[in-house]
């Protein structure tokens, strides 16, 4: 495991959108914008279950993660890293509702679907660049 850098830290803690790169059934990868968030070192990617990304990372831990600052794509980093654990229930739902108040200011995750089940990917970094 690698230990996140200060500038990976930044980017994870302010409201900027991860490009998350995720190896599809056929070994082609699939890239999804998404909301990000981080227990200490370890990055949070939270999703629907049943959504492609989240059966991608079920059957193929790797992934790959693209942050930049909002307005310069350029000042990035890149992270290569493996899905260590996957949370469900309130936790997950917790989850997506802190990342729509850091992401909208809402207090609640307006897209929401009728029975929707939340999953959260816990994911530790195996390399950064950047």
């Amino acid at each position: 495991m690698a230990d996140l850098t200060d500038k990976s830290r930044a980017l994870i803690d302010a409201p900027n959108y991860a490009f998350l790169a995720t190896v599809d059934e056929d070994g082609a990868p699939q890239v999804y914008p998404v909301w990000i968030d981080r227990d200490d070192d370890t990055i949070l990617v939270n999703t629907g279950t049943g959504r492609v990304k989240d059966r991608n990372m079920r059957r193929d831990p790797r992934v790959a993660l693209s942050i930049a600052t909002e307005g310069n794509a350029y000042d990035k980093v890149d992270i290569r890293g493996h899905v260590v654990d996957i949370v469900e229930g309130e936790e997950a739902d917790r989850h997506i509702d802190k990342l729509a108040k850091k992401y909208t200011g809402e207090d609640r995750y307006p897209n929401r679907r009728e029975g929707e089940d939340r999953v959260i990917f816990r994911i530790e970094a195996d390399r950064i660049h950047g």
